[in-house]
Parts: C-alpha cells; structure tokens; sequence
C-alpha cells in the first residue's frame, strides 16, 4: 500500500505579546566580499529575521519587518520544515531598515 504524500499548510498565530520571526540565514558577506560561513557567525550574540506574525498586543511592529534579537531568544518550532523563532516582543532589539 503506497501512502499518498499529503502537504502541510500550518499557520501560527501568536497570542498576546509573542511575535514569529523567520530567522535570516547566519552566512554574511563582508564588504570586501568574503563570505563569512555561519559557524563564524555562531559566536555573534544576536541574529536577525523577518517578522511573519504579531500577537493582538504587540505594537511597534508589524509582518514583514526586519528585527534584530538575542541569538538564545524565545522558542525554536520547526513547522513543515521551516525553522522560525516564536518570542515575546520584549525580546526584540531593534528593527532594521535596509
């Protein structure tokens, strides 16, 4: 008997103060163009990502920004196979602006 393969479409919905980030990837290119590899990038203490979801009391943020946390911040959930970062909004450094 062949199990037919079936797609996973999860969506999380952070409640209250939590916020869903999508980690940006840890391999960076320096200004002079040497690519630095993520286990370079291990021992910088925050990391950035994009803001996918806010809870309903989160403010100063909104989906689609890009943040900056502490590397150990929040909870690690892994969903349909994408790493994304769930943490309270008091985690959040700053935003940044490209």
């Amino acid at each position: 008997m062949i199990e037919e393969s079936r797609s996973i479409d999860v969506t999380l919905e952070p409640l209250d103060e939590f916020v869903v980030i999508q980690p940006v990837s840890d391999e960076t290119e320096t200004r002079s163009g040497l690519i630095l590899p993520a286990s370079a990038a291990a021992a910088v203490a925050c990391r950035t990502g994009i803001v996918t979801a806010v809870g309903s009391d989160v403010t100063g943020v909104d989906a689609g920004d890009k943040v900056l946390y502490a590397r150990d911040a929040g909870y690690e959930v892994r969903l349909g196979g994408i790493e994304v970062r769930v943490l309270k909004r008091e985690d959040l450094i700053a935003r940044i602006h490209d």
